[in-house]
């Protein structure tokens, strides 16, 4: 048996690989995601003030501190049995589409559209942001780069840092918007809906006028009929910010709805020797393996899945691009794994109207900012939508606030199964008769670029080292020095 492993895989956060097994006929017997670092964040929060954890947990990734910070922030709001003031919550539903809207542009541009904007057999050096640019032109690229700086600047400013956050506090936040600030930040906002529309537009232009492009999306090799999970509000409609968690069968019905502090009940996770990752399923059907259907219990998060679960969008304009793609893709739920990239879009326009909607409200300003906890803290469970899906934090303190126990599921956590048979199918219908070349290892890893993965926050290095290799080679591709690190 033959083994080609794609390590390191490209454009993501964090680390992995893929190792992908031939049978003698040069066919894929099987292929796998691995995660080579052990997650053990849960352990460096026992012993922790409980107030410090949304400081702590920020650290767990540089690129979504913001959904870590502010998972925990309502996990510690439940933990004390407070609610934010009207206002706290409103600069947290603000700072918190903020980050959900340049993340999205980020993954949209940087990460997963070199495969689409620049082509997926395009040569490895132009599959990225610089080769995104020359194929739209300068002037997007710098309204990229400028309208995720003014978007990161509302985050800095409003709580405190963009990279490790830190004005979510138990009943509410650390810092009031100003009359000036919330006339700045509106017409920021606004320039985000226009930059969505743009988007959008390119998203039309570039996959959807392409045949090509339309028949790999919609295409076999790259769908999975599962079930969905996600956040929706009391109208059942997208949230990222709070709400029940729903799931909906690959039919699209209704299989769960339940508040997050009952996400016990209905999750548990499942382990294999070959990853330090586990695997998340619904607890009611009970782990069936590496398959999907009906009777299979893997489930998956992220835009796609918001937009499967729930029964429409919070806001005009992405609701009616919610229904134009699912009348293009012939209806709901729609099961192809590429178009997580086309309702990521649809999610950075309702992130941009929802940020125009707060800010329109005066009332964002009221100088009524927090709530003091006064009860004694005890056991708390905090969800919110990652960009990269449901993320669920989990605490548990004695009576002096100190962390007793501490439990995460994180996005990428709960898609890391789909994940593992993305690759898989991938791999063996691209891989025959053992040709192998660098444009269907890329499409290989297609599989898992959807998803937007983030192994920084699925997993965790102890003590504290990653496993690198750097080779070096003369430009006649001649090995010149191999340096590695275990």
């Amino acid at each position: 048996m033959k083994k080609i492993s794609i390590d390191p895989i490209t454009r993501l956060e964090g680390h992995g690989r893929i190792e992908i097994f031939l049978n003698e006929e040069g066919n894929v017997a099987n292929a796998y995601l691995q995660i080579p670092e052990l997650k053990g964040f849960e352990q460096f929060a026992i012993g922790r003030p409980v107030e410090e954890m949304p400081r702590i947990t920020s650290r767990i990734c540089g690129v979504c501190p913001m959904a870590h910070h502010m998972a925990s922030t309502k996990t510690v709001d439940a933990v004390y049995g407070i609610k934010p003031t009207p206002t706290g919550e409103m600069i947290r539903k603000l700072v918190y589409n903020a980050y959900i809207f340049e993340d999205h542009v980020l993954h949209f541009f940087f990460l997963g559209g070199p495969d689409f904007v620049v082509t997926p057999g395009a040569p490895a050096g132009e599959r990225n942001i610089l080769g995104v640019i020359a194929k739209v032109g300068l002037e997007i690229g710098g309204k990229v780069i400028e309208i995720r700086r003014k978007t990161r600047t509302i985050v800095q400013e409003l709580f405190g840092r963009i990279i490790h956050p830190v004005g979510g506090l138990p009943g509410g936040v650390s810092k009031a918007l100003t009359e000036e600030k919330r006339l700045e930040y509106l017409g920021w906002a606004k320039e985000t809906v226009e930059f969505s529309k743009m988007a959008i537009d390119i998203f039309n232009q570039v996959v959807l006028g392409n045949k090509a492009y339309v028949e790999l999306v919609t295409g076999d090799i790259f769908k999975h009929e599962t079930y969905y999970m996600g956040l929706v509000d009391k109208n059942n409609k997208v949230d990222f910010y709070d709400g029940d968690i729903r799931v909906v069968d690959p039919n699209g019905k209704e299989f769960a709805k339940f508040a997050p502090a009952d996400y016990l009940n209905h999750i548990a996770e499942h382990v294999e020797s070959w990853s330090y990752m586990k695997f998340p399923f619904l607890k009611k059907i009970g782990w069936q393996g590496f398959n999907d259907g009906i009777d299979s219990s893997i489930y998956r998060v992220a835009p796609l899945s918001r937009l499967n679960v729930a029964d429409g969008m919070a806001t005009p304009l992405a609701q009616a691009e919610y229904e134009r793609m699912y009348d293009i893709l012939g209806g709901k739920p729609t099961h192809f794994t590429l178009a997580f990239h086309w309702a990521r879009l649809i999610e950075v326009m309702q992130a941009a109207e929802q940020m125009v909607e707060l800010l329109e409200n005066k009332a964002i300003t009221d100088p009524k900012i927090r709530e003091i906890p006064t009860s004694i803290p005890t056991e708390g469970v905090g969800v919110t939508e990652a960009a990269r899906g449901t993320l669920i934090h989990h605490y548990k303190t004695d009576a002096n606030g100190i962390m007793e126990e501490a439990n995460l599921i994180v996005a990428t956590v709960n898609n890391s199964a789909a994940m593992s048979m993305s690759i898989a199918k991938a791999a063996k219908c691209l891989i025959k008769d053992g040709i192998v070349n660098d444009e269907i290892l890329n499409m290989v890893e297609m599989a898992f670029r959807p998803y937007d993965p983030c192994m920084a926050c699925a997993t965790h290095s102890f003590p504290g080292k990653t496993p690198l290799a750097v080779v070096v080679r003369s430009k006649d591709g001649e090995l010149v020095k191999k340096l590695t690190r275990d």
